[in-house]
């Protein structure tokens, strides 16, 4: 993609993202009646959650247009599946697909940014017979990865280090690659600045943008800023978080747990709105699946006991359970309209840090390094001097 066609499509997206913000901005599992019901938008008439096809009146034509990122092609043949060992399957083939399209030049020195245990430096380590350097803040997943790299008699270096700190910049400079598979949020943030200043090569996969210490979004690049100014798009971090919301699919027993989890908490959603006399969601905590409670009326009692909310007599739970069913299936439907935009958001997303680098003088590539399957964070931003 040259600089040119890539601000044409970030200009493009950023229209489409500003027009459709009302219809996709919304969590159909906070609100009851989103507000699009009755939102008008010139040339599409009324929205219907229950139109015959989305592309009767969305445009799914343009945003598939525009996200057809190509897949990057290997520069390395993939590595012996033996050197998987201790690392989970998933996983594996995330590295196998990264680590095949690492172009490590010559004299380069390559880091790993937020190198957990080492998985992904060690497997470069090996494919390119090069000493590596992983940067990781947890003291315990230096001590257990640099076991496993001395055991598989692997140059690997894991090193304590905060990468939001001042002193990380010791290890950058512009003979550095730096590779980070799903470095989140604001560590990733960082390692862009970073790599705009000191000029060191990076291979992103960027991941979970809404982890940030700021409640508005601020595009990166010049070229964002000035898109998003005139088309008067405003991102919160809420916003954010819909670019990572696909998920690759769960086990069929997952997915039952998944669903019965929602229409509970659906379910005493509804309850509590009614109980409290406020048409507004409740924040109710997180559960593992297996502790949760085995019947809806134990998930409410537990549920309410959390908010301090008193639970009067109720006769007929099994009544209660089916509206959350139903609700459950309504949230549904409306997430299909919402999710349409969550890949044309990850792609802006990307698109602007590709811009930020560009901006700073860099060469980019921005693709994919692998099926959706593998995992849906399959971006790959790549960018050096020259």
């Amino acid at each position: 993609m040259t600089p040119s066609s890539s601000v044409v499509r970030f200009e493009r997206l950023t229209g489409l993202l500003a027009e459709w913000y009302p219809v996709w901005s919304v969590e159909p599992f906070q609100c009851i009646q989103p507000p699009w019901a009755s939102f008008r938008v010139k040339r599409t008439g009324v929205f219907r959650s229950d139109a015959a096809t989305l592309a009767r009146w969305l445009p799914v034509e343009q945003l598939a247009d525009l996200i057809d990122l190509q897949r990057m092609p290997a520069v390395a043949a993939p590595p012996p599946e033996r050197w998987g060992h201790g690392v989970g399957g998933r996983k594996w083939r995330q590295i196998v697909a990264f680590a095949a399209r690492m172009h490590i030049a010559p004299g380069q020195s390559v880091v790993e940014w937020c190198a957990g245990k080492g998985h992904l430096a060690r497997t470069l380590a090996r494919s390119h017979g090069t000493p590596v350097t992983g940067l990781e803040s947890d003291a315990r997943l230096c001590r257990e990865g640099q076991a496993l790299a001395t055991h598989q008699g692997v140059s690997l270096h894991l090193q304590e280090q905060d990468v939001l700190a001042p002193d990380v910049l010791r290890w950058l400079h512009p003979e550095t690659h730096v590779v980070a598979l799903h470095a989140c949020g604001d560590l990733h943030l960082r390692l862009l600045d970073l790599a705009a200043h000191t000029g060191c090569a990076i291979s992103l996969a960027p991941c979970c943008y809404q982890r940030t210490v700021h409640e508005r979004y601020l595009p990166l690049s010049q070229t964002g800023r000035e898109l998003a100014g005139r088309h008067a798009l405003v991102l919160t971090r809420q916003d954010l978080a819909l670019a990572v919301q696909e998920t690759v699919t769960a086990p069929r027993h997952a997915q039952r747990q998944r669903r019965r989890a929602k229409a509970w908490r659906l379910g005493f959603d509804l309850l509590q709105r009614e109980l409290r006399g406020m048409d507004e969601s409740l924040s109710v905590p997180s559960l593992r699946y297996g502790d949760l409670p085995v019947d809806f009326q134990g998930f409410c009692r537990w549920a309410a006991a959390e908010k301090q909310i008193s639970l009067p007599p109720i006769a007929d739970w099994t009544a209660r359970e089916a509206a959350g069913w139903r609700r459950l299936e309504e949230v549904e439907r409306l997430e299909q309209v919402r999710h349409l935009f969550r890949r044309p958001l990850e792609v802006w997303l990307a698109l602007d840090r590709a811009r930020r680098l560009e901006e700073a003088g860099m060469r980019v590539d921005l693709g994919s390094f692998c099926d959706r399957e593998v995992t849906p964070r399959n971006l790959l931003l790549r960018a050096s001097r020259g």
